[in-house]
């Protein structure tokens, strides 16, 4: 499945195809659609891909970043509002919803929508009907929800984050993307397509990768997924554009990275101890710097809450 400007998901392992066929037998249809994956697997691309090859593909596509909306604003975005509706509400404005009539809305995020909105979009889902903030009267659309998260939503249901009723009207048909150590037969072909991309972008030549250096990226974790691949592509082309790239010229974290004890934790506690307060600093400022500041998806990869996450931004005065 392509996009029409030639982006695509690349690979040709059976992890990888087997979702891609589930996504083009979807597509033919109007069913709600979960995406799930790990960040950087390539969630919004899936999402594309589906709608453009669905009857919808001439109509629009809203793309709506649920960790971005304001919880005191959400409603209005998703749904519109009237002028006069609430302070501030200088003039009608139509809502992501109603932009997407007739063609796709991508929840991107999903686990991320307050509890509250959550309820009005289970009851659009079930009705097709949006009510715009001030205004009385409901309007029928016609809209396809495709939504995707990081997160283990059925683990957000039990944790009472994540209406349950919600999550198994937008689980109707669940596409999970492997993580790309799941699926490292693919590493090749990435490397060369994102290597060939960048170089052609910034016309520089395309560097040649040693067989030891293929051999510690196809060992390497990608914890970043086809995201850090990219990057690490793009920072390959140029700085070492028409070379040949040996280990040293790869990052030290692919070089040598870090073991695995037995019990599956990733750190090791050493004999000297640690500062408990200082470790969990560092470990908030490196999740900061993951996500470019994001803090909802930062709190995610630490295992907490966002309000929780925002506690200890407050308590180690880390801006």
């Amino acid at each position: 499945m392509t996009h029409n400007n030639g982006s695509m998901l690349i690979g040709s392992s059976p992890e990888l195809t087997a979702v891609l066929r589930a996504a083009r037998l979807v597509a033919m249809t109007d069913a709600p659609v979960l995406i799930q994956g790990e960040s950087g697997t390539g969630k919004e691309l899936l999402a594309t891909n589906v709608h453009r090859e669905s009857r919808r593909r001439d109509n629009p596509m809203i793309t709506v970043n649920c960790a971005a909306l304001p919880e005191n604003l959400a409603e209005s975005l998703l749904y519109g509002h009237r002028k006069g509706a609430f302070t501030g509400a200088i003039s009608d404005q139509p809502g992501f919803i109603p932009q997407a009539h007739g063609g796709t809305l991508f929840l991107d995020e999903i686990g991320e929508l307050p509890l509250a909105v959550q309820a009005k979009l289970l009851r659009f889902l079930e009705s097709g009907e949006c009510q715009s903030v001030g205004h009385a009267a409901c309007h029928r659309l016609d809209v396809r929800v495709i939504a995707a998260t990081n997160r283990d939503l059925a683990a957000e249901v039990a944790a009472g984050r994540f209406r349950e009723d919600l999550f198994y009207r937008l689980n109707v048909v669940p596409l999970q993307l492997p993580p790309l150590r799941e699926r490292a037969s693919d590493i090749h072909e990435l490397l060369h397509h994102y290597t060939a991309q960048v170089a052609e972008r910034y016309a520089l030549n395309m560097p040649r990768y040693s067989t030891q250096s293929l051999q510690h990226l196809q060992d390497y974790a990608w914890p970043g997924n086809v995201r850090e691949l990219r990057n690490l592509c793009e920072r390959v082309v140029i700085l070492g554009g028409g070379r040949d790239i040996q280990p040293e010229n790869l990052p030290q974290e692919i070089r040598q990275p870090q073991p695995r004890n037995s019990q599956g934790s990733g750190f090791n506690l050493p004999p000297e101890g640690v500062r408990l307060d200082e470790l969990e600093v560092t470990l908030i400022r490196q999740a900061l710097v993951q996500t470019d500041g994001n803090r909802s998806r930062a709190a995610r990869l630490l295992g907490l809450t966002r309000d929780t996450f925002l506690y200890r931004l407050k308590k180690y005065a880390i801006e």
